[in-house]
């Protein structure tokens, strides 16, 4: 494995901070991407740059040629305006480096029928009005070439052994809602940044 700088864009989350976490132990350079720096902390053993980054503000965002890669893991926080999660996808697809990772959601857009009908049925009562959104972001990202996961139901949990990422169009709908642990899809993420396997296109993390 070759050891890369890699961007975390949203390290501040609880996903984001799994990334960084996971990047770090792999041995790689990590930069931190947030909009508050104050809220990246990190043992001072460990070293981590961090810049400020605001999605909403272009003109400030800051330079990535520098970076070999680049992984998102930002969302619609709670406090955010419509527009954010777009203008976090048009910041990277501006943004100057060789690879960008980008993370959706499962039930939205061209997957909202891949995790099964319960499944899509609770993506229309607790995330239907940000739907077209992150339908809206993804096409941005994929238009610049990113490689964009499309990831269940987020949850707390150890690392799965049996992790693996599917094509969207390989994937078999489940009877029940997925899931997927923090750990997991921190790792798979990494997985796909390390090796750039699935290139441009749609694909699903899986315990």
């Amino acid at each position: 494995m070759n050891l890369m700088r890699i961007a975390v864009l949203g390290a501040s989350g609880r996903t984001g901070g799994a990334l960084v976490d996971e990047a770090l132990e792999r041995g790689h350079e990590v930069v931190a991407l947030v909009r508050t720096p104050a809220k990246v902390t990190v043992p001072a053993s460990r070293q981590v740059e961090v810049r400020k980054a605001d999605v909403t503000d272009p003109r400030s965002f800051p330079d990535l040629t520098d970076v070999d890669v680049t992984v998102s893991a930002i969302g619609i926080g709670k406090g955010d305006g419509p527009g954010a999660l777009v203008a976090g996808a048009r910041v990277l697809a501006a943004a100057n480096v060789r690879a960008t990772i980008w993370l959706g959601a499962l039930g939205s857009g061209v997957s909202s029928r891949s995790g099964g009908l319960i499944y899509a049925g609770v993506m229309r009562m607790f995330v239907g009005s940000e739907l077209a959104e992150k339908v809206e972001a993804d096409r941005i990202a994929l238009d610049a070439g990113a490689t964009v996961f499309h990831a269940p139901d987020v949850t707390d949990g150890p690392l799965s052994p049996t992790r693996h990422i599917v094509p969207l169009a390989d994937l078999r709908r489940p009877l029940l809602p997925p899931r997927i642990s923090r750990a997991t899809l921190a790792s798979l993420l990494l997985d796909e940044a390390e090796t750039g396997r699935h290139g441009t296109g749609i694909v699903v993390p899986l315990s």
